[in-house]
């Protein structure tokens, strides 16, 4: 994400909105920082925006290279997503970028 988009979001996005952009731990000389546990946090916010999903939108980084590897492994761009939707029912605690990592993680040994 670049400076500048994160600048927009805060402004488009902010305390209090609909979908507020998540406060930074720390600013210093008015530049917002983030600790990098927070990435994945960051990345399901942006997943979330208006417009994203369901049609609209490109995919998240981790969504194209999850799709790019079912595709390699046979599966449709409907059964990848059919299968993130089952796991996100059997693991709530996990966030869909986690689900995307762990999958493609179990696949590295496959085809």
């Amino acid at each position: 994400m670049t400076r500048h988009a994160v600048h927009k979001w805060r402004a488009r996005y902010p305390p209090g909105s609909s979908h507020p952009f998540p406060e930074p731990d720390v600013e210093i000389d008015g530049a917002p920082g983030w600790a990098a546990h927070r990435v994945a946090e960051i990345e399901q916010w942006r997943a979330g925006l208006p417009g994203r999903g369901a049609g609209g939108g490109r995919p998240s980084a981790s969504w194209q290279r999850y799709l790019d590897r079912a595709a390699e492994l046979g599966l449709d761009r409907d059964e990848a997503t059919r299968l993130v939707g089952a796991m996100t029912e059997e693991r709530p605690e996990m966030t869909e970028t986690q689900i995307h990592e762990w999958l493609l993680d179990r696949w590295q040994d496959h085809g």
